[in-house]
């Protein structure tokens, strides 16, 4: 009976320490694919800043967590520079975003998991949402060589978008209306 006794707070340990080693490798693979994302995009030519201009269509949110002209923190890092920074909100939008996968017209290795375009920015999009592995054409210029290609919807989600203008933590001129970051990719500014 004594065996058992000892043996119990050992195999518990052991679970516990298992159970933070696995969680420990959860977080680390969060960093990594947020790095890998960085990396993927701070070698290509984006179009940072635009004009302003929403497809035809999108709606503007009608109550959306960032108001206009509020201030958020970008907790995302679709690109160098980007995570950390303090935004302002210059658009908010109802709409469905979409990361899609695809190979640039000008070239070059194909593009994965790319964040974000909008239902608004698929050619003939309709109404339907689309689903993974669907095939699209995109109608946006968020980076050289994406308007007019084929792509791969990764992942669609239905959410409040924001169109922010930011400086990098990385330094040099302020981006503005940025294109898109979506409501959880966001938080309260200090």
């Amino acid at each position: 009976m004594l065996k058992k006794r000892t043996k119990m707070p050992i195999i518990l340990s052991l679970l516990v320490a298992l159970f933070l080693a696995l969680g420990a490798c959860s977080n680390s693979d969060d960093r990594n694919k947020e790095n890998k994302e960085e990396k993927e995009h701070s070698g290509m030519d984006m179009n940072h800043s635009s004009s302003g201009e929403v497809p035809k269509g999108l709606k503007t949110a009608e109550n959306p967590t960032y108001q206009v002209g509020s201030q958020a923190i970008i907790e995302s890092g679709h690109m160098e520079g980007m995570k950390g920074t303090k935004a302002t909100i210059v658009g908010a939008y109802d709409t469905t975003v979409y990361a899609i996968s695809y190979t640039p017209a000008t070239g070059g290795e194909k593009v994965e998991n790319h964040k974000w375009i909008i239902h608004e920015e698929i050619k003939d999009a309709g109404e339907k949402t689309y689903e993974p592995g669907a095939e699209v054409t995109v109608n946006a210029s968020h980076m050289e060589g994406m308007n007019g290609v084929a792509a791969e919807i990764e992942s669609a989600e239905k959410t409040t978008v924001y169109m922010v203008d930011f400086t990098p933590t990385t330094g040099g001129e302020k981006v503005k209306n940025h294109k898109w970051v979506t409501e959880s990719e966001l938080s309260e500014s200090e």
